[in-house]
């Protein structure tokens, strides 16, 4: 299994490095459409709705729509959005199990050195 992060856990002066592991493996199964007649594979187009023409790919942008009207995206958007990246995990305090909200704990990981 792959790692998903390498980085450090440091605390004071001390420095310990790690490799962060997902706890749990998901599996999916892909299935694909096809027509029950010949089992042939269906096909999605990307069509513009108001003239029904199909839109090549790179002329697709992403948009959020905020109260009916539609705010577009672009990359510089997303590497603003984009939080900062770290090689390290520095901990600041410990705190008691009860006191973490259970949402944290949905997605499991461990941690090797």
């Amino acid at each position: 299994m792959r790692s998903t992060w390498t980085g450090s856990i440091s605390f004071g002066l001390v420095n310990i490095p790690v490799k962060l592991y997902s706890a749990v493996e998901s599996s999916t199964l892909n299935l694909d459409m096809l027509d029950s007649k010949d089992h042939s594979k269906i096909r999605f187009k990307r069509v513009n709705e108001n003239t029904g023409r199909e839109v090549p790919y790179d002329q697709i942008v992403k948009a959020y729509d905020y109260e009916g009207n539609y705010v577009v995206l672009d990359d510089e958007d997303y590497e603003a959005a984009a939080p900062e990246k770290s090689k390290t995990i520095d901990i600041h305090s410990f705190v008691k199990e009860s006191d973490v909200d259970s949402i944290y704990f949905e997605q499991p990981y461990y941690f090797t050195s």
